[in-house]
């Protein structure tokens, strides 16, 4: 049953078995595909399945639901789907259709997407939990309603309607947390691509190129191994790179600028999600440098808290402790250190977090605090770890040397059972190693 999606058949019915046990007998769980999304008039952005349904089957399609009846006799596992149809198939491609979804992925059952209306009231009858995502596609919101509202209008000929409606992202979300062997296969694989796509660029990196041509040369990597973007590349040159979701891509490089690259492949779903920051001639000026390795050291200290059993929130902390340290020796910032971290005065030049869960999305679900505390790494979670400063090309109340400077290192790391390991270890990361790789290109 090789599905193509670097996932066994027998992983994807693992998880519904797990969530479903999660869930209760007596409850039924709804997942809809993502919608497709109309660009302009009549071209779509190019699709991407929902990640839950994704995780959950490993299915492409759009136009599906998934509905999970724990421990109904006719069969736990349901797939409503488009029918084959060879006129539509011509145009779009082929299609599993509702016998392809039962023999290729796994599923107990298989009804074309149509009867979703006349099936659906009747699989809810008698359950007494539904559990799905509120709130996040308000069409299908309504048809739900509306479906519980039929079964509601039968109960004088003695339904049951459900009457509890609880967040399916509260159990399905946990699952997702923590990564398996299987998926950091393929973690690791995004982020192999995605080194070689941040090299690529750096490679071909000079006085006087275009943000563009360098966002295309990372992109062609992705392609060319079979990946695509994550996200929207971020490429910004100069003091592009203290706006921290850059997306114009427009600027050029000029002699003695810095450029800041954040762009991550996603691999059969998984998302990587790496910055670095180089000089577009090779060399580092003076203060470029001195914050370069600011950062480096920030992110080092957070990287020290990254094993099991410490805070999730530790590496921030760690983060920010170094970062305005250094900004204080600098003269960036004055007074006592801990005053500066209590009053935020540090995020003047540091206005983000020192990073993400990291999956099938790139800002992954998983919560972050647990019962109002900061959540205890364990092996199989993954994140990211960016610290970064950012100084203001019209910030005069600092010396004229240092404005103008966005600098952010960012690399994916794993939890193991001894510590971690760095996904993307692959890439120059200090300013020596950066120069050096620039040199020899």
């Amino acid at each position: 049953m090789g599905l193509g999606t670097g996932i066994s058949a027998q992983t994807y019915a693992r998880r519904r078995r797990q969530l479903m046990r999660m869930a209760g007998d007596d409850a039924i769980l709804v997942l809809p595909s993502a919608p497709e999304r109309v660009r302009s008039r009549d071209t779509h952005y190019p699709y991407r399945q929902d990640s839950d349904l994704w995780y959950l089957t490993g299915f492409g399609e759009p136009e599906a639901v998934l509905v999970l009846v724990p421990g109904r006799k006719h069969g736990e596992s349901l797939l409503f789907c488009r029918e084959r149809d060879p006129e539509r198939e011509g145009w779009d491609g082929p299609r599993a259709g509702p016998d392809g979804v039962v023999e290729r992925f796994g599923m107990d059952d298989g009804f074309p997407i149509e009867d979703l209306d006349e099936i659906l009231p009747g699989l809810l009858e008698g359950r007494t939990r539904v559990y799905y995502h509120f709130g996040r596609d308000t069409d299908f919101d309504l048809k739900l309603i509306g479906w519980l509202n039929r079964v509601r209008a039968m109960m004088r000929m003695g339904a049951q309607p459900p009457h509890e409606f609880l967040e399916l992202g509260h159990l399905l979300d946990e699952m997702r947390l923590f990564k398996s062997a299987e998926e950091l296969r393929l973690m690791r694989r995004a982020a192999d691509i995605s080194v070689r796509a941040h090299q690529a660029a750096m490679r071909i990196a000079r006085p006087g190129i275009r943000e563009y041509e360098l966002q295309a040369e990372l992109e062609r990597v992705f392609r060319a191994s079979d990946a695509e973007p994550a996200y929207h590349s971020i490429v910004g040159a100069g003091g592009n790179a203290c706006v921290l979701h850059y997306r114009a891509n427009n600027g050029r490089a000029r002699a003695g600028d810095l450029v800041l690259i954040d762009a991550g492949a996603e691999y059969r779903g998984y998302a990587a999600d790496i910055t670095r920051t180089f000089p577009v001639n090779g060399r580092f000026g003076k203060a470029q440098r001195v914050l370069h390795d600011l950062v480096a050291e920030a992110q080092a200290a957070a990287l020290a808290q990254a094993r099991p059993g410490v805070a999730y929130e530790a590496g921030h902390q760690a983060a920010v402790q170094t970062l305005t340290e250094g900004l204080l020796r600098l003269g960036l910032l004055k007074g006592k250190l801990e005053k500066n971290i209590t009053d935020g005065s540090y995020k003047r030049f540091y206005r983000h977090k020192t990073g993400h869960w990291i999956g099938l999305d790139v800002h992954d679900v998983g919560e972050y605090r647990v019962d109002d505390q900061s959540r205890v790494l364990e092996p199989g979670m993954a994140f990211t770890i960016e610290p970064g400063l950012y100084i203001a090309p019209d910030d005069t109340t600092v010396a004229e040397k240092w404005r103008g400077i966005g600098i952010r290192i960012e690399d994916d790391v794993a939890i193991t059972p001894v510590g971690h390991e760095v996904l993307t270890d692959g890439l120059a990361r200090s300013a020596d190693e950066i120069e050096e790789f620039m040199a020899a290109g």
